[in-house]
């Protein structure tokens, strides 16, 4: 419904109210019919449903799989359910840690996000009274007052000087002067431009009114946005599709080798049911070998680790795998205003004979005042700024308003574009008025220069616009002042009768500052290749102002306006859109048009913002990073980071713990799937030969001890020195490039072919020959080899490219973690009752001594292939 193209009275009628609001008894049958003022959040599911959730990843279906056959294997032989136990814990551990961290970021974002409006003051059976803002409903006539913000949407009916603050919806820092008069006209108006509405989520910063409710909840504009946003499907990360891709070939690798023994075993021992118990067998060794069971707990823990570390540097992550998202970034997509900007004008700089004098001048005719408490001005934005500009200069507002106190006011009108204030000033009577430049010098008889008053003439006024252009071209908004000095306080205090024959002070040049630290962590953004965007509802002047303050464009053809954007196309914005970097005057759709142009040619996008319409672009964005403090509930909703302290610098803080993140998964990955690799060769070779070196229940203690214990510590890793300064991966990156898979291949094969020889060494030491049998001290040896080969190489995986030997840093967790192996592994192998539940026997200090020997080799092997494989160094210059 169009009610900004209906008067005051059809609206009160459509809404079935009137100018005094409704009596208690219909605002209460309207709310039991409607419900609350509130938006609606997405169902969330269960923590039964999240932990099934957590259970239907591929490699931990292939783990119940081989559960169940331990367990029918078990009961077949009237053997021990250890397998089984040991499986199901691992399964059980991960799925309750997923549900635990998904719970606890709920829990957070909740307690960030909370209705702006509180409160609201309304008509109820005539009188005034406060009730919560969710208890509105469609007709009731709210009353606003500066500094009050908006519950619902609303048709302004009665209106004096009311200008309201809309960034949360537009994008525009400046304030929006209202009124009640009808919008005339056949064609929709843009929100932006509806003069005679108001919209939840906006404020009140200067004047009062009444408006009748005619939306309230999720029939209002920000309703609309969040039941769009709680409809769309959360496409994956990139870390969540590597994982499931991995996740299919470990699967088809498992299926694949399990069906070969089992033909394989058919084929040499014939068809019977000891064949069959025993491939059975076989192939629960070869599932355990093959999946690293740990690695879904250990990245579920780097991942939450990184949550904490990120929350600590004021980054709340909502969903876990979004962490490591923000290290593949490619674009920053940004709004400005109050994001790059801190969303408050400021004075930036004058042109006076008497800075003081303006400034008192300008204090005085404002509504603006001075919070004792914080010391701050609050009131309008423009107001404000001058309130604080005089404040800067010793003279304070209150003291200001006691020494010269108001008499008379001509309010400020969006017509005339001036105001005026009169003062009794110790034994004068003085005018004060502020305005447009050019409006106010027309009514100007002379000028305050060189310490008096000059004749103000057209040569005068010429130079003074001069000046203001140059201000203008800086993105300023200007602002002059004026006086005029009376024997009495006149009868009559008009603008016609009042302001005229004045004389000029001079004029102050406002801007909504970019913030300090944003300039350092453009630079940042540059460095580490990622390109910032900026994005606005601004005025493509003042957009081009700050990007190229800011670093963010070099020339002005590099800005595009919405109404530009109009006139392209999808397939043309896709074409062209590396040419531009700064948007100005958009609209919301514009904003996720901007996103998936990006998007489409492949680039990982994140979207920072704090208003609601930022929500759409965010929720389309790869990575979504909302506003903590001045963020609207709906786009701390639809994000998937929020910035506690709203500060554009920790997002880059986030970028290097993200690059962090993922860095330290990519290692634990290849330490755990080189081991795995090594695992599963071992029990081919041994199946093929028809011996037995490791048993399912040691592959289950090294997967969960010798492997996920220092895993779990290597994602505790420090930043590596240049993370910083490489180009962002490539989304398609896949885990396994870059010479990555013939890394773990080689690795693979060198950590089998050391087991296997310390199995048939074993045999020699124990028998004094070798052959193709069980021995007791074989089987322990591989065993006490393939656990110390693993603490070995995952003191080697600390950098995937660089010397351990060159490394600064000291990874005090990953000491600590091939400590307890260490000492848990001896354990296994000296404490009787361990060593015959895991079928192993107590070695002699020359066996022990030839397998720690052989283990400690797999160090200068690695290092080896990182110095002839330079493509894993994976370092590049990343400046955009």
């Amino acid at each position: 419904m169009n009610y900004y193209q209906q008067s005051v009275t059809e609206v009160l009628d459509r809404v079935k109210s009137g100018e005094n609001g409704l009596t208690s008894q219909q605002a209460a049958k309207r709310f039991e019919q409607n419900g609350k003022n509130k938006l609606v959040s997405p169902l969330k599911d269960g923590v039964l449903k999240k932990f099934f959730v957590q259970l239907l990843d591929p490699m931990v279906l292939i783990l119940l799989a081989a559960a169940a056959i331990s367990a029918v294997t078990a009961i077949i032989q009237h053997d021990s359910f250890t397998d089984l136990f040991i499986i199901l814990f691992v399964v059980i551990l991960n799925a309750i840690m997923g549900v635990v961290q998904e719970n606890k970021a709920e829990k957070a974002i909740d307690a960030l996000s909370a209705m702006t409006a509180a409160m609201s003051k309304v008509m109820r059976d005539g009188k005034i009274i406060t009730v919560k803002s969710e208890d509105l409903v469609v007709g009731d006539v709210v009353v606003l007052a500066a500094g009050d913000a908006v519950p619902a949407d609303c048709r302004i009916i009665e209106a004096y000087s009311l200008q309201v603050e809309e960034a949360a919806l537009t994008g525009e820092s400046a304030s929006v002067t209202k009124t009640t008069e009808m919008l005339t006209g056949e064609k929709m108006v843009t929100l932006a431009d509806r003069t005679n509405m108001l919209y939840s989520g906006s404020t009140v910063v200067y004047g009062r009114g009444k408006a009748v409710v005619t939306a309230a909840g999720m029939d209002t504009e920000m309703g609309k946005i969040a039941k769009a946003l709680n409809e769309s499907v959360n496409e994956q990360t990139p870390l969540q599709k590597k994982m499931a891709e991995l996740s299919k070939v470990l699967t088809k690798l498992v299926i694949g080798i399990c069906v070969f023994m089992i033909i394989f075993g058919i084929i040499i021992n014939g068809f019977g049911s000891t064949v069959i118990l025993n491939t059975f067998l076989m192939a629960v060794a070869l599932a355990v070998a093959a999946i690293p069971e740990g690695l879904a707990a250990v990245v579920t823990v780097i991942l939450s680790i990184g949550v904490t570390a990120m929350s600590k540097r004021q980054a709340l992550v909502r969903r876990l795998t979004a962490v490591e998202t923000l290290g593949c970034t490619q674009i920053i997509c940004t709004d400005k205003t109050g994001t790059l900007t801190q969303n408050k004008m400021t004075v930036v700089d004058t042109v006076s004979d008497d800075c003081k004098l303006l400034a008192k001048a300008m204090a005085l005719c404002s509504d603006a005042q001075i919070d004792l408490e914080t010391e701050k001005a609050v009131g309008e934005s423009t107001e404000a700024a001058l309130v604080d500009y005089a404040y800067s200069l010793g003279l304070k507002k209150y003291e200001l308003d006691e020494a010269s106190p108001r008499v008379k006011e001509v309010p400020f009108d969006s017509e005339r574009k001036m105001m005026s204030t009169l003062h009794c000033d110790g034994e004068r009577i003085i005018q004060y008025t502020k305005g447009a430049c050019e409006i106010l010098l027309d009514r100007c008889v002379g000028w305050y220069r060189d310490g008096a008053v000059v004749p103000m003439t057209q040569k005068a006024k010429n130079e003074i616009m001069a000046a203001t252009k140059l201000f203008a071209d800086r993105a300023m908004r200007v602002l002059g002042a004026a006086y005029r000095i009376y024997d009495e306080v006149p009868d009559e205090f008009d603008s016609v009768s009042a302001e005229n024959d004045m004389i000029f002070i001079g004029f102050v040049g406002m801007i909504d500052p970019c913030r300090p630290e944003v300039y350092d962590a453009i630079k940042s953004c540059r460095q580490a290749g990622i390109r910032p965007i900026m994005i606005t509802g601004d005025h493509r002047d003042t957009a081009v102002a700050i990007g190229r303050d800011l670093g963010i464009i070099t020339d002005e053809s590099q800005a595009l306006t919405g109404a530009e954007l109009e006139e392209i196309s999808d397939e043309e914005l896709v074409r062209n859109i590396e040419k531009y970097s700064v948007y100005a005057r958009v609209q919301p759709e514009h904003k996720t048009r901007i996103v998936k142009a990006w998007k489409a040619n492949g680039k990982i996008c994140a979207m920072t913002g704090d208003g609601v319409n930022d929500a759409p672009s965010i929720k389309e964005a790869d990575i979504g990073i909302g506003m903590g403090i001045t963020g609207t509930d709906v786009t701390k909703a639809a994000a998937d980071i929020v910035l506690a302290d709203d500060n554009f610098a920790t997002i880059i803080n986030a970028v290097e713990e993200g690059r962090k993140i993922y860095d330290n998964i990519r290692k634990v990955i290849q330490f755990l799937l080189s081991t795995n690799m090594a695992e599963v060769l071992t029990v081919f070779f041994s199946s093929v030969a028809g011996i037995s070196i490791l048993t399912p229940a040691h592959l289950l203690w090294i997967n969960m001890v010798t492997d996920s214990v220092p895993a779990l510590a290597l994602g505790m890793e420090k930043a590596e020195g240049d993370l910083m300064r490489r180009k962002p991966r490539d989304s398609s990156e896949g885990l396994f490039s870059s010479g990555a898979g013939i890394v773990m291949a080689l690795q693979g094969i060198y950590i089998s072919a050391v087991v296997v020889f310390s199995f048939f060494l074993g045999q020699y030491m124990e028998l004094g020959h070798m052959g193709l049998f069980k021995s007791a001290d074989g089987m322990s040896m591989a065993f006490i080899t393939m656990n110390f080969v693993e603490i070995f190489h995952a003191l080697c995986m600390r950098s995937r490219h660089g010397s351990i030997f060159k490394m600064k840093t000291v990874n005090k967790w990953l000491a600590g973690a091939m400590a307890l192996s260490f000492i848990l592994t001896v354990c296994i192998m000296y404490i009787p009752f361990l060593a015959s539940a895991f079928g192993i026997t107590a070695i002699n200090l020359g066996e022990f001594a030839a397998a720690f020997g052989l283990a400690l080799s797999v160090i200068p092997v690695i290092e080896i292939m990182k110095a002839v494989m330079p493509e894993l160094k994976g370092k590049a210059d990343g400046k955009v």
